[in-house]
């Protein structure tokens, strides 16, 4: 694993990507990425993430620079400029159940086609959707999802590309490694391979493709 810089990282991203980035209300965000996607200003982003933050922090960033044209979420109702951009149909919001929106990057991480969840069913979240019956209960199909860049932020990493993640800070960090075509990391603490004992590693090294360098 070759640390790069924060540049070279965002730099690889184009205009339009799709991208999942980790953290729940900016919590476990990488905000560096985050600054640089801004400072490079990569437009016409796909964004799926838990939520769209807050003005000014984590994901709410790219709000507020306007580089999102569609986001797949759980909630934007802690950001109003997410919220006036939606209702100006600036961007396509898709908003999912939490637990659907976490089994869907996980299904995507695993090669699965999407899973089966009681979650909506005979709500607005069935509608386009396929129903499908199961020992006589009702389950709506919901699929897959995966982007072609993952940004996620980690407590510790080592010099393979080793992560593991501080408390809530993990959140969905860890799924999202394994649900997109590239995973670049940043991480607060870059330390020597063996700091890390092998059965504390969360996301193993050959699912990170990138590693950004501390400095």
């Amino acid at each position: 694993m070759k640390p790069i810089s924060v540049e070279e990282a965002v730099a690889m991203i184009p205009s339009g990507a799709s991208i999942m980035v980790g953290g729940f209300m900016g919590v476990g965000t990488p905000e560096r990425l985050l600054d640089e996607v801004v400072r490079q200003q990569k437009a016409g982003l796909t964004l799926i993430s838990n939520d769209a933050a807050t003005p000014g922090k984590g994901v709410g960033k790219l709000f507020d620079a306007a580089l999102v044209s569609r986001l797949t979420a759980t909630h934007i109702g802690l950001n109003p400029k997410a919220q006036q951009q939606m209702l100006a149909n600036q961007i396509a919001v898709d908003l999912i159940p939490q637990g659907t929106f976490v089994e869907r990057i996980r299904a995507g991480g695993c090669g699965l086609g999407g899973v089966l969840t009681p979650t909506g069913v005979g709500t607005l979240v069935a509608d386009g959707k396929r129903l499908i019956e199961v020992h006589g209960e009702s389950f709506l199909l919901e699929t897959a999802l995966r982007a072609q860049f993952a940004l996620v932020h980690a407590f510790l990493a080592d010099y393979l590309g080793n992560l593991t993640y501080a408390l809530t800070a993990r959140n969905f960090n860890p799924v999202m490694a394994m649900a997109a075509d590239t995973v670049i990391v940043t991480a607060e603490h870059i330390v020597p391979v063996g700091v890390i004992a092998p059965d504390h590693v969360v996301t193993p090294a050959p699912l990170v493709d990138y590693l950004i360098a501390n400095g």
